[in-house]
């Protein structure tokens, strides 16, 4: 039997004034994790849609073939009887129906007379989370699992399929690391079985990790793919196949100089909005003006809960503490009083709280700030499309127009956008939460230079990151949480990863 399970041979996708792939070929050797690596925008999800069927047959050229024959997948359903499931980036789980519901929606287990026997259901949902090291009650509603167990109810549900071309897009984006490494084993467990993996991923330590094989996109075009036994995968190949040159370091150089202190928090607390726990108990910080200061710890340490706690108390109830801004004592009970206090909080779901995805690039460059373009209740249009456009040099934001809706930019230029939103408010302090998730490293790299540039004007960054080298890399303090409590500060000259993971793990104690 020949060993490629599939090739897609010289696939063209064009859509009204775009090019989104030109003449991209793919072969996949059977039972292989093949990972596919590009900039936002290089058009690997597009090509992944064109194999599931998402785009269907006569909507591009080109040819699919799966085993030796040529394919003509016109939906969904249709690549799925032959094998081909995709898992999305944004899962498609429906959060109150239960984890059996989900995995057998549109292919219920039925009994006699036709209705749904919830026995048999339930029994091979369990059989089926077994397999992927998932032991949860089959009745239990997918709301009130995590993301990572999310990811494995979608892979569970892609096996009730039958399952034999995996594709997974982006997986690990939404995980911490333990969460990222067991789905990495997985994966690899799958492949002993005979399961062949497709992975598109910006996390290029995992590529190197788990790919057997990796092609790189460019632009829509395929540029090579590079062998794992023939030791061709690596990070700075792969890299200079993305962004057709060398990255001479992931993080750009900088002088550290901080100035006068910026902002203080002292004794700060929050209780959860509906549960009687502090998500946050007693923290104290403090970041000077040309600083990154970051903020490192597992997932529920309670960082995104503090950020959020501290930006006009979006988040938590019976909030306690101190907070100062340039030495003075200040209460910023809502968003409005924080960005009037020079505050400002880029969050680390832009989609969903950080952009307008229906909206285009001016409004929502302008919508943090929109009383600086008014007058008598009239907002200036034509000053607000200059706003735009110079956020648009200043930022470097890819796109042809202000006017273009920004759900349709990459996740690179979208991240551009909400930073230039927070910017048009003029903060003195900005805290940056997760702001390269979900991004390639030639955008990642671009957001690391529009943050020296900001501390270099004097600007003092808070930097949440799940991501130890991103912190090691850009930081110039570290501060450890654990449960809520901050285990310690750390010079980014004495951090490692180790004594950072050491000091994220203790619970159990209070470092003062």
């Amino acid at each position: 039997m020949d060993d490629t399970i599939l090739e897609m041979r010289r696939i063209t996708k064009t859509f009204p004034g775009v090019t989104a792939l030109a003449d991209v070929s793919l072969a996949v050797r059977r039972g292989e994790i093949h990972a596919i690596c590009g900039e936002n925008g290089a058009g690997k999800s597009t090509l992944m849609k064109v194999l599931s069927g998402v785009h269907p047959t006569g909507s591009y050229d080109g040819e699919i073939v799966l085993d030796g024959k040529p394919m003509n997948f016109r939906g969904i359903r249709d690549s799925e009887s032959h094998g081909v499931v995709i898992i999305h980036q944004e899962l498609a789980l429906v959060p109150y129906l239960s984890i059996a519901e989900n995995i057998f929606l549109g292919n219920e287990r039925r009994g006699p007379g036709g209705l749904i026997d919830w026995n048999r259901a339930n029994a091979e949902a369990a059989e089926l989370l077994a397999s992927v090291g998932l032991y949860e009650n089959p009745v239990t509603p997918v709301i009130q699992l995590g993301v990572g167990k999310q990811q494995l109810v979608e892979i569970a549900k892609a096996l009730s399929k039958k399952v034999r071309l995996l594709i997974l897009d982006e997986p690990t984006a939404a995980l911490n690391d333990i969460d990222s490494a067991h789905l990495l084993d997985l994966l690899r467990r799958l492949r002993d079985q005979g399961i062949t993996s497709i992975l598109i991923s910006h996390k290029l330590n995992e590529v190197t990790a788990i790919a057997d094989a990796t092609t790189v996109i460019r632009d829509g075009r395929t540029v090579e793919t590079l062998s794992l036994a023939s030791g061709e995968v690596t990070q700075e190949r792969i890299i200079r196949g993305m962004v057709g040159r060398d990255l001479d370091s992931f993080y750009p150089d900088r002088v550290s100089s901080p100035g006068e202190e910026v902002l203080r928090i002292e004794n700060w607390s929050v209780r959860h909005p509906t549960q009687d726990r502090l998500v946050v108990d007693d923290a104290s910080l403090d970041v000077r003006a040309g600083e990154v200061v970051g903020i490192a710890g597992l997932m529920g340490a309670g960082r995104t809960e503090l950020a959020m706690s501290l930006f006009g108390r979006t988040y938590g109830r019976d909030i306690r503490g101190r907070l100062f801004v340039r030495g003075r004592e200040v209460r910023a009970r809502t968003v409005a009083e924080a960005i009037e206090h020079g505050i400002a909080y880029v969050t680390e779901d832009r989609k969903r709280f950080g952009l307008n995805l229906i909206d285009d690039v001016r409004h929502n460059v302008s919508a943090a700030a929109l009383g600086r373009l008014a007058r008598l209740g009239w907002v200036n249009g034509n000053e607000e499309i200059k706003v735009a456009e110079q956020s648009r040099r200043d930022m470097n934001i890819k796109t042809t127009s202000v006017m273009a809706v920004v759900g349709k930019l990459s996740g690179g230029n979208q991240q551009k956008v909400v930073l230039s939103k927070w910017l048009f408010t003029n903060p003195d302090v900005l805290i940056l939460d997760e702001p390269t998730r979900g991004i390639d490293v030639g955008a990642k790299f671009e957001i690391y230079t529009i943050v020296n540039r900001l501390v270099a004007e004097g600007k003092a960054v808070i930097l949440i990151s799940s991501e130890l080298p991103e912190l090691l890399g850009m930081c110039d303090r570290i501060y450890t949480l654990a449960a809520g409590r901050i285990t310690g500060q750390v010079p980014v000259a004495e951090a490692t990863q180790e004594n950072l993971m050491d000091l994220m793990t203790k619970d159990k104690e209070r470092v003062g």
